[in-house]
């Protein structure tokens, strides 16, 4: 029997191990969720919406099993606490606006025709969820999923292995049917042969660009609906407006915050030469505040990497950076605890030019690298320089600057004088290697349903 195995970057331990399910028990408990869907989706919205949220509440309820259970899988410092606030701040939108969202689009309604365009459930959503914020990436798709009558079945990462068991087991105690929601633990083989198996009517992947590969090449020819959230090199852009304060606390925090292990982490900043040695400057003295260390003491605000070779790429890109000539600017021995393991100190790096890998391929660790640009054009070219599109941070006191450069810029979001957030009504996607992915917003319902027409003629 395989098991798949969490191993915790806090010590190296086994923290969890959960046996594989086989290709027939995983099909199984596919074909149940699918049995209970269409009693599901003649439930009435309301009462759908509100089972979801019961949901949510009853997980957020779990906060003391679930914060610490997350420092143990993927290093996040208790300090933090859960992912609740995104985690509630997504569900709570999705369900404002599900009424709404799912209503049919009327054409006509008159003494001849009714003619109007419904949305259906899929039928069964897959999810895939990824390590990195492992609650608030998987209700993105989950809670508008089941508002919209589909039933769920979840698979979360090796390195979050409890988290699906968890959000599972909360939602069926709130009310929500067992076969409604599903947990299963699969290895990648029997992942693939059950997409290629056409069991799913919908799949939301979220994680690499490879596995994302792996999803389409394996539900090639099933005409299966997929959405896919991959990787990122998001950009940030300070303009000689700047208020240069916030921006370096915003765009460092999007650097290095959850040990730069977000989706829309910011790992690129180009500065207008006249505001450049003062980012820099401001910016090293704000990464070397951080503490590292143990996610499970109180102090720390800088855990370890999920995982040691994720830690391993950070020091290679760095590596690399260097013996071209970038230079490392935060001294290490701030960071004793770096252990060459999981356990790695924040860094930023100048002198970088797109050459170097660590600026242009994804890092996903808390290390960031600052060039300085002449103007609008120059950063405009270096930003879309990328195979990634996923967010774009701008920081200027001109809107519409901002919007025109918005305009050209190769991106899924633009943001203005922000950086790292996902708002839950804007549509959350990407263009080039970062996926096709769709969620939240009303388009985000959109996608977890199909239109159906019906064209009704009253009167011969």
């Amino acid at each position: 029997m395989t098991m798949i195995q969490c191993i915790s970057p806090v010590d190296g331990s086994v923290y969890a191990e959960r046996p594989a399910m086989s290709f027939e028990d995983a099909k199984a408990a596919i074909g149940r969720a699918r049995q209970a869907q269409k009693a599901w989706a003649k439930r009435p919205l309301e009462e759908r919406v509100s089972l979801v949220l019961k949901g949510v509440a009853r997980l957020n309820e779990m906060v003391d099993e679930v914060v610490p259970e997350i420092a143990w899988q993927m290093g996040r410092p208790i300090r933090y606490g859960g992912e609740f606030k995104g985690f509630n701040e997504r569900s709570n939108y999705v369900a404002s606006i599900a009424h709404d969202a799912l209503a049919p689009l009327m054409i006509e309604k008159s003494d001849k025709f009714e003619r109007y365009i419904a949305r259906q459930a899929h039928g069964v959503v897959f999810v895939i969820a990824p390590w990195n914020y492992p609650y608030m990436t998987a209700i993105n798709t989950v809670a508008p999923a089941l508002m919209a009558g589909n039933t769920v079945v979840i698979k979360h990462a090796s390195q979050t292995l409890l988290v699906g068991e968890r959000m599972v087991r909360a939602f069926v105690e709130a009310g929500i049917p067992e076969d409604v929601f599903v947990n299963v633990f699969l290895d990648h083989a029997t992942t693939s042969a059950l997409i290629a198996d056409g069991q799913f009517n919908f799949i939301n992947f979220t994680g690499s660009v490879e596995g994302g590969r792996s999803i389409e090449r394996a539900a090639a020819g099933t005409f299966t609906g997929i959405g896919l959230e991959l990787g990122g090199k998001d950009p940030g852009y300070v303009m000689e407006d700047a208020d240069l304060d916030a921006a370096v606390d915003t765009l460092m925090d999007g650097a290095t915050y959850n040990s730069g292990q977000c989706c829309c982490g910011i790992e690129r900043i180009y500065v207008n030469e006249t505001l450049y040695d003062a980012f820099v400057e401001k910016s090293v003295a704000w990464v070397s505040n951080y503490k590292l260390g143990n996610p499970l003491d109180p102090e720390t605000t800088l855990g370890p990497m999920a995982h040691k070779r994720f830690a391993a790429t950070v020091r290679a890109q760095i590596a690399e950076a260097v013996a071209k000539g970038a230079k490392a600017l935060v001294d290490p021995k701030l960071f004793p605890a770096d252990d060459g393991g999981a356990y790695i100190a924040p860094q930023v790096l100048v002198d970088v030019d797109h050459s170097m890998s660590f600026m242009t391929e994804e890092t996903f660790g808390p290390a960031v690298g600052i060039m300085k640009v002449k103007n609008d054009a120059e950063a405009l070219a270096l930003m879309n320089d990328s195979k990634y599109g996923l967010t774009a941070s701008l920081w200027t006191k001109d809107v519409e600057r901002a919007a025109r450069i918005g305009d050209e810029l190769e991106t899924g979001t633009v943001f203005m004088n922000r950086a790292d957030y996902l708002d839950p009504a804007l549509c959350w996607t990407g263009v080039k290697e970062t996926g096709r992915g769709g969620s939240l917003s009303v388009l985000g319902f959109q996608n977890l349903t199909r239109p159906k027409s019906y064209h009704l003629r009253k009167s011969l």
